[in-house]
């Protein structure tokens, strides 16, 4: 398929399509005759797996070793488990901390109200 249909299947940008083929992790594009890009249908999964696996924090290194153990099959299942493990500690340290900044502004808000209400009385 040309890159205008992956892009539309998959509702990311050619840019960022073709970042994601300069970053090795779409590896299986072919080149046609008249030098377009032929990416098969395997990439429109590979291309929601990077999305998603962004989306849960992993770097764009980590992906791309983790596709290529996932093309060579050989996914090392300890690994994988410790490479899970942290990026779950590290959401969770996350939401403390986004938690803490809740707090921070509740206080912050119901300061500020007393401040306005202070005021209005005088």
């Amino acid at each position: 398929m040309h890159i205008a249909e992956l892009e539309r299947r998959t509702g990311v940008s050619r840019h960022t399509l073709r970042y994601y083929e300069k970053a090795g992790l779409l590896v299986e594009v072919s080149r046609q005759a008249n030098n377009y890009r032929d990416y098969p249908e395997q990439a429109v999964q590979r291309v929601q797996m990077v999305r998603q696996l962004k989306d849960l924090g992993f770097s764009l290194g980590e992906i791309r070793d983790l596709l290529n153990a996932v093309r060579s099959n050989r996914i090392d299942c300890e690994q994988g488990a410790s490479l899970m493990a942290e990026k779950r500690d590290a959401v969770a340290a996350k939401i403390k901390e986004l938690r803490n900044i809740g707090m921070m502004l509740k206080q912050e808000q119901k300061r500020l109200e007393a401040s306005a209400e202070a005021q209005r009385l005088l």
